[in-house]
């Protein structure tokens, strides 16, 4: 495979884990965003929220020249999936932009990770991380997903083999 194919790649694997991310939201039954996984926790909303926030000022830091500012409440308790999910696409945007940038241009990310795609990496993991906290708020609020039922709009989107043209 040429190094281009790399990079679309790389870029797939962002888009993907957005996609699982905000299909983990729209599955969440009614009245879900303010469990929480044990007491103390934050609320299902406020872990969505935090997701946007730390890709936000990882972009904020990193590559101050994509668009979107420095985000100011890394907790929200945003009630609204539709607000959430459009939060998620938005700051989703700003990292596969500066992910890309940097790398067509060899520069790294001014602040933290030794090469770009170090980000997606890390944010990667991080929301792996909530996702399952999601997951397990859920189970112990007695509505837990099946796999049948989640697996469709998470693992299998990691696992689609996609056709490329050309």
């Amino acid at each position: 495979m040429p190094d281009t194919d790399v990079l679309e790649a790389l870029l797939d694997s962002w888009n993907r884990n957005n996609a699982i991310t905000v299909n983990l939201l729209r599955a969440l039954p009614e009245g879900s965003l303010g469990l929480r996984a044990a007491e103390g926790s934050p609320t299902v909303a406020e872990m969505f929220t935090h997701m946007h926030y730390a890709r936000v000022i990882s972009v904020f830091e990193g590559a101050p020249e994509i668009e979107g500012g420095r985000p100011d409440n890394e907790w929200q308790d945003e009630r609204d999936p539709a607000r959430i999910a459009a939060l998620l696409q938005d700051s989703a945007r700003m990292v596969r932009e500066a992910v890309r940038t940097r790398l067509e241009s060899g520069r790294p990310m001014d602040v933290r990770y030794d090469h770009p795609i170090l980000l997606f990496q890390h944010l990667i993991w991080h929301e792996g991380y909530h996702h399952a906290q999601i997951k397990l708020a859920l189970k112990v609020a007695g509505r837990p997903f099946g796999d049948e039922e989640i697996g469709p709009v998470t693992w299998d989107v990691w696992m689609d083999k996609r056709v490329r043209d050309g």
